[in-house]
C-alpha cells in the first residue's frame, strides 16, 4: 500500500453522492494498492481460471452517515486485473472501473526479509515493490495504518444522485515494517490527467499488510 497526499478538489468529480472525503491527520489520502486474490469464490463456488489472480487499484477514502453512524469506506478510481471476464462483469453489471492488463507478481522470502512485487503492462511494465521485515506487528490504534486498512465499505458513483454501497468483512490485519521500496508508475497514463501530479510526489508511507480471508457482502443503492 503506497499512500499519497492529494488535493481533495481533484477527487470531487469522483465522489459518490451522499459521501464525503474522509480525512486523517489533516491529510487527504489516495493509495496505490497491490494484492492477490486467492481461493476466490463467488456465491460459494470457484469459477475456473478465476480463483487466484493479481489486482492493483488506485483508491481514496470516504465516509457516509446513516442515521447516527458514520460508515468509513473506499472509492476506486480504477482496478486493474488480468482477467477480462472480471472486467466485463464489474463494469457492465456493477458500474465499477476495471481494466484488463497483463499482470504478474513475485513474493521472495529470505532469512530476515520479505520482498513483495506486483507488475502490470500498459505500453510498458509498471512496478510496485517493497522489501519488509519478516516479522509482522499489530496495527496501533489511531495510527495511519489503521486509517488506511480499517475501511469496511465500498462506494461507487452510479450517477450524480445515486451511489452503490457494499460491505466488506475481514479481521484486523498485521503490518510489516518497510525497509525500502520502488514505485515505477505513470499515474497520468494509467489513471488520467487528474492524477499526473502524483508522478512528482513521493508517498507519505508505504507498508505491507498481512491480508486475510475476506467476505464481500451483497450491495444496495442509496
Amino acid at each position: 500500500m503506497a499512500n499519497y497526499s492529494v488535493d481533495k478538489d481533484i477527487l470531487k468529480k469522483y465522489l459518490p453522492s451522499k459521501t464525503e472525503i474522509d480525512i486523517w491527520n489533516n491529510t487527504c489520502y489516495i493509495s496505490l494498492v497491490g494484492f492477490m486474490f486467492q481461493n476466490t469464490k463467488v456465491k460459494g463456488f470457484k469459477i475456473p481460471f478465476h480463483v487466484n489472480f493479481e489486482e492493483v487499484n488506485l483508491r481514496f477514502y470516504v465516509r457516509y452517515k446513516e442515521k447516527d453512524e458514520w460508515k468509513r469506506g473506499v472509492v476506486f478510481i480504477k482496478e486493474i486485473v488480468p482477467k477480462p471476464a472480471l472486467t466485463f462483469v464489474a463494469n457492465k453489471i456493477y458500474k465499477e472501473h476495471y481494466e484488463t492488463l497483463p499482470m504478474s507478481h513475485k513474493w521472495t522470502h529470505s532469512e530476515n526479509h520479505l520482498t513483495i512485487e506486483y507488475k502490470w503492462k500498459k505500453s510498458k511494465w509498471y512496478t510496485i515493490n517493497a522489501k519488509v521485515d519478516k516479522v509482522p506487528s499489530s496495527i496501533i490504534r489511531g495510527s495511519e495504518e489503521e486509517f488506511i486498512t480499517e475501511h469496511y465499505w465500498g462506494y461507487t458513483k452510479l450517477s450524480e444522485i445515486e451511489t452503490s454501497e457494499y460491505g466488506v468483512e475481514h479481521p484486523r490485519w498485521d503490518v510489516y515494517k518497510t525497509l525500502e521500496y520502488k514505485i515505477d508508475v505513470d499515474f497520468g497514463s494509467l489513471y488520467g490527467k487528474d492524477f499526473e501530479v502524483l508522478n512528482k510526489e513521493k508517498p507519505i508511507s508505504v507498508f505491507v499488510a498481512e491480508g486475510s480471508e475476506i467476505k464481500v457482502k451483497d450491495g444496495r443503492r442509496i
